[in-house]
């Protein structure tokens, strides 16, 4: 375990903390270059504040402007930045290049270190992924944190698979699946499912992340719907038909979704009917995103406004 140079705050009065990048998305596309904040994990944290949970964020930014531009975002939205989330110098980029049917190309330019959060006082919710889990030296202290609070708090995981960032696939699955065992809720899209286990078809992707640990299985699968899977039911919820503009945080905002939902109800006792509310919930989420230029998930109100039957309520 690599040295630790930073030590945070505990969490304290949050429902829902997300340790992971934030990062400055240059989207390149043929009407120009447009700057938007980003980095999957500060998406997941600005979604969900979004949607109204009282979140914050773990994460690594410096100290110019682009670091200034996604703390306003991010404070738009009530996120709060956990101690320890600045340091000196500039702020990671992922530069985006569209084509024509709005899929995204990346290429980063990224240093992730990060505070170590003491454990004393846990969120009801722990959300990590991307980046953050795999690229050292940060992603010794994801794994620390997880091992000491899968126990004390739900777990959520999104791969979020940047091969441009990974070393090889075998050493990518073997940080997966060494993760796995601490979180309750995993979501990959099909690309990250194809691109970690070749071999096998999504239904059998599922059942393997199953039995390493997770309780919940969600596996989005773009124009096609998602597949929600538990040791006990499966269920395939449509895409919710919808204009695309760009794809930049769709699955984000879809996990930020799946998060609210998990949140209102917990993640015991998820009958099939639980499955199918949650996966239409996180798919009219995904839909409202991928209509409009980059990361912008939709507030409560907007999934309200069409899909007010679907929200899971808390019991």
């Amino acid at each position: 375990m690599p040295a630790v140079e930073h030590t945070a705050e505990p969490t304290q009065g949050f429902d829902v903390v997300v340790v992971g990048e934030a990062l400055m998305d240059i989207v390149v596309s043929s009407a120009g270059t447009v700057e938007h904040p980003g980095g999957s994990p500060a998406n997941v944290a600005y979604g969900l504040g979004r949607l109204g949970v009282a979140t914050g964020l773990l994460t690594s930014i410096g100290d110019d402007l682009h670091a200034a531009s996604i703390e306003r975002q991010l404070g738009s939205a009530g996120v709060e930045l956990l101690p320890g989330s600045a340091r000196p110098g500039r702020t990671a980029t992922a530069t985006a290049t569209l084509a024509s049917d709005g899929s995204a190309q990346y290429d980063f330019d990224i240093r992730w270190d990060l505070p170590r959060v003491a454990p004393a006082t846990l969120p009801k919710i722990l959300h990590t992924g991307s980046i953050a889990t795999f690229l050292a030296p940060g992603a010794a202290v994801v794994r620390e944190l997880l091992e000491q609070s899968h126990q004390r708090c739900m777990v959520t995981y999104d791969p979020n698979i940047r091969p441009a960032l990974l070393g090889s696939q075998e050493e990518a699955v073997a940080i997966f699946e060494e993760l796995v065992p601490f979180t309750e809720v995993v979501k990959l899209s099909d690309e990250d499912a194809c691109w970690l286990y070749p071999r096998l078809s999504l239904d059998e992707v599922s059942q393997r992340v199953l039995g390493l640990g997770a309780e919940l299985v969600a596996v989005t699968r773009g124009g096609e719907g998602s597949l929600l899977t538990t040791r006990a039911a499966q269920v395939a919820v449509p895409a919710v038909p919808s204009a695309v503009v760009d794809t930049i945080g769709a699955g984000d905002s879809y996990m930020s979704a799946l998060i609210y939902g998990l949140l209102m109800r917990g993640a015991d006792g998820l009958a099939p009917s639980v499955l199918e509310s949650l996966g239409r919930m996180a798919a009219k989420a995904a839909a409202i995103t991928v209509r409009r230029a980059g990361a912008q998930p939709p507030s409560l109100e907007e999934l309200r406004d069409d899909l007010a039957e679907h929200l899971p309520v808390a019991p």
